[in-house]
């Protein structure tokens, strides 16, 4: 393993809830819980999004007290207002990739080829790929040199239909992200609604929503470790 100790984080650029006027984001808390795990462990983390530069937010509860501590953390608050674009990354920087949640991403992740080909080069370089909640958009259509989808065949997990239909956007956002991982051969595992439920399978760690964002963060940090043990 590498003497690199970078993890890339992805959020949505996009800041509308189809045509319902409501705004969205990356959800702090999905960015804030899985970094202070991480920042902690020594990893120094940056953030791309689609059309970069600052990143929408969601979910701005600053009661939470680790999403103050991000939010008054300069450096990071720093990295979120400029985020990069796809086409800045060095992808062989990176021993990871982790992808937040926030209903913005169900409009800009799933078709964004060059992210897919960043955390697939990540993943086939024995990295490691995570997402929570609306994140695992990112991961629909990434595939590997094998021409097969990354999730065909693993245990994963996301914001599944009935939390999509709990918060009545099932008829909002362009597809549901459940069904569309189950279409690509993903074994799609959940707990009930806004339960924590992490997945792990083959370096690929996906959690169903903000309660689970932590422990996706904690689950990406083991899968390192044993890479590098």
């Amino acid at each position: 393993m590498s003497e690199n100790k970078k993890i890339l984080f992805v959020v949505t650029s996009h800041d509308q809830k189809g045509n319902t006027g409501q705004a969205t984001g990356f959800y702090l808390a999905e960015v804030a819980h899985p970094w202070e795990v991480l920042n902690n462990a020594g990893y120094e983390i940056d953030f791309v999004s689609p059309k970069g530069g600052k990143a929408p937010i969601d979910g701005f509860d600053l009661a939470d007290p680790i999403n103050l501590q991000f939010w008054e953390n300069e450096k990071y608050r720093a990295k979120i207002d400029n985020t990069m674009k796809p086409n800045e990354v060095n992808t062989t920087d990176y021993v990871a990739i982790f992808y937040a949640g926030g209903h913005g991403t169900m409009w800009d992740f799933a078709d964004n080829e060059q992210l897919a080909e960043i955390a697939a080069k990540i993943y086939e370089n024995n990295g490691v790929i995570g997402a929570v909640c609306h994140g695992p958009a990112g991961l629909v259509n990434i595939k590997l040199k094998n021409g097969k989808y990354l999730v065909d065949g693993k245990k994963i997990n996301a914001f599944t239909n009935e939390e999509e239909i709990a918060v009545q956007l099932e008829n909002v956002v362009p597809f549901m992200l459940e069904a569309k991982l189950i279409e690509r051969g993903a074994n799609f595992e959940k707990s009930p609604l806004w339960q924590k439920h992490v997945a792990i399978d083959q370096r690929v760690v996906t959690g169903q929503n903000p309660a689970s964002a932590q422990g996706v963060g904690e689950a990406i940090l083991e899968e390192l470790k044993k890479l590098d043990s």
